[in-house]
């Protein structure tokens, strides 16, 4: 995720905090301290959104780790603000899996409060802090806060733990695409209920989490019913065969001509001896012109890196490559020759034309691509 700096790695998985998250720190332990207790009391405060954020990278680590024992790998675990977001490469293709998936964080959570209520029956000394002034209520609060993420996490508002729990039910009865559809609608009635009650009762953090779950459901929904238009489609199908490659010493000026001439905006340049790939994107072709001018070589500014994808191969796998190299185009090959070119551009354009001719698929997709999960 941009803007993030890596902290660490726990179990061979990045740990991120986003910059935000740095700020929140900076602000509660400043407001503390002005608010009368001394910067005793704002470091007292930032300890504690620093224990409840531990909570949270566990809570995220619960989905990670259920994940791995299904075979499905994370990418990273990052900190937000509003929680923690753990990046899967993948949701596994069972129901049943996806379901423990989901269950698995809250289920932490619950760990966490049993703990401590355990420590405090065993040790109540250890747990009644209520005459210490830094940690004046500190357990009590964390057993109330993980109570809190436990209930908050499973309301079935898609795509939070509860909705990702219905969505698996749904789809042990019915097919993937509409068992999501129906999970991001009832999400998305949640949203309203959000929103409706953040407005009457003047919390506007309820807005945002409205906002999330709300284009967070419909996104999410519309990749799942693209890949179910998409079931059995081909690369070959989608690819762009008019197209021009550019040779490494070829100038800007000339990439300039070809984007004006015609529809293509990515252009592959020929790579040199076993170097990797590379594309000249409108963006990089347009900064380029703008610092060394129209003679420069595309060879300076070719700095993204083209996937080599089959033909014949899956349009949904291809898609899933595409975004997870965060590459603009790839190019497509057969027999070692490349034959065409494929970007996103031109998959949006092959739905839309199947879905003029209502080639829509049968929504029995199962999913193939990576998903956060909160």
């Amino acid at each position: 995720m941009s803007w993030s700096w890596k902290i660490g790695r726990v179990a061979g998985i990045p740990i991120y905090v986003h910059w935000t998250f740095v700020v929140l720190i900076v602000w509660l332990t400043a407001a503390g301290a002005s608010g009368g207790g001394g910067l005793a009391a704002g470091l007292a405060q930032a300890g504690f959104v620093l224990a409840l954020f531990a909570c949270i990278v566990m809570h995220e680590f619960g989905h990670a780790l259920t994940a791995r024992r299904f075979g499905v790998p994370t990418s990273d675990v990052t900190l937000l603000p509003i929680g923690g977001v753990a990046r899967l490469q993948r949701i596994p293709e069972q129901p049943a899996q996806e379901l423990l998936i989901a269950l698995a964080g809250p289920a932490v959570n619950v760990a966490i409060v049993a703990a401590i209520l355990l420590v405090g029956v065993r040790f109540p000394a250890v747990v009644d802090d209520s005459d210490q002034v830094l940690h004046a209520g500190f357990w009590s609060k964390l057993l109330l806060v993980n109570v809190l993420l436990v209930v908050f996490n499973m309301l079935p508002a898609f795509p939070m733990d509860g909705g990702r729990v219905l969505r698996a039910l749904l789809a042990m009865r019915l097919p993937y695409a509409r068992a999501t559809r129906t999970a991001a609608s009832i999400g998305q009635m949640m949203a309203i209920a959000f929103g409706l009650f953040g407005l009457s009762a003047g919390a506007p953090l309820l807005l945002f989490v409205a906002l999330f779950v709300w284009i967070g459901a419909e996104a999410e929904a519309r990749q799942v019913e693209q890949r179910a238009a998409l079931k059995g489609v081909a690369v070959s199908d989608a690819m762009l065969t008019d197209f021009q490659v550019l040779r490494p010493d070829d100038t800007l000026g000339q990439a300039a001509e070809l984007l004006l001439a015609g529809a293509q905006q990515d252009f592959p340049v020929e790579a040199v001896g076993d170097a990797e790939p590379k594309v000249l994107t409108r963006s990089n072709l347009m900064a380029g012109l703008a610092a060394r001018g129209a003679d420069a070589p595309v060879a300076d500014f070719a700095a993204d890196s083209a996937p080599r994808i089959d033909a014949d191969g899956s349009l949904t796998a291809a898609i899933a490559a595409l975004r997870e190299r965060g590459a603009p185009c790839a190019s497509v090959v057969r027999r070692g020759r490349v034959v065409g070119l494929l970007t996103l551009e031109n998959v949006a354009e092959l739905l839309m034309v199947r879905e003029a001719l209502g080639q829509t698929g049968d929504g029995t997709v199962a999913p193939e691509t990576g998903e956060p999960v909160y």
